[in-house]
């Protein structure tokens, strides 16, 4: 996803999958540590759609399209916090949560089906595959890959110890 600043000097890279209820447990994690750090934290958060989730990969690229008209962060927090509606109501609750926004929900739907964001999405999903990611959420902070899937449980807390010690140099 394109949830980015650019010269901050530590970056966490969270490999997520916009319908998976660990990614929206992560999500509170996620705040907490920008609240935390502020802009000493770059929060990247990069698309890793599974397969078996039916409608992952279009929420994905309608999350390129809140980017693009300037609410990527709002969005993709509105998906992940809604989670089963999403799952129960696939694409036609995307350009619900993009109007519930503000959003232009015709553009959503042009940009679904004209595929605009596909290689933003596909690059995503390469590069994580290509660094070990086989689940969601994964976090990866300073070369090491913390696997939240499984569970959350310290990940918080061993995201913190990382960030602090690149920190302080």
């Amino acid at each position: 996803m394109s949830d980015s600043t650019t010269g901050l000097p530590v970056v966490l890279d969270v490999w997520c999958d916009l319908t998976c209820p660990d990614c929206r447990t992560a999500l509170d994690d996620v705040r907490a540590l920008r609240e935390r750090y502020g802009d000493r934290l770059e929060v990247r958060l990069r698309h890793f759609p599974l397969e078996k989730n039916k409608h992952s990969y279009a929420a994905a690229q309608a999350a390129e399209e809140a980017f693009a008209q300037g609410s990527g962060r709002a969005y993709y927090e509105t998906l992940l916090t809604r989670v089963e509606e999403l799952r129960e109501q696939g694409e036609p609750f995307l350009l619900t949560a993009a109007r519930a926004l503000g959003l232009d929900a015709e553009e959503f739907d042009t940009a679904l089906i004209d595929g605009r964001h596909i290689l933003t999405v596909d690059a995503d999903q390469a590069e994580g595959k290509a660094i070990g990611v086989t689940g969601t959420p994964t976090y990866v902070i300073g070369g090491e890959r913390l696997d939240g899937g499984q569970s959350q449980d310290g990940l918080r807390a061993r995201i913190e110890e990382i960030a602090d010690s690149l920190l302080k140099g």
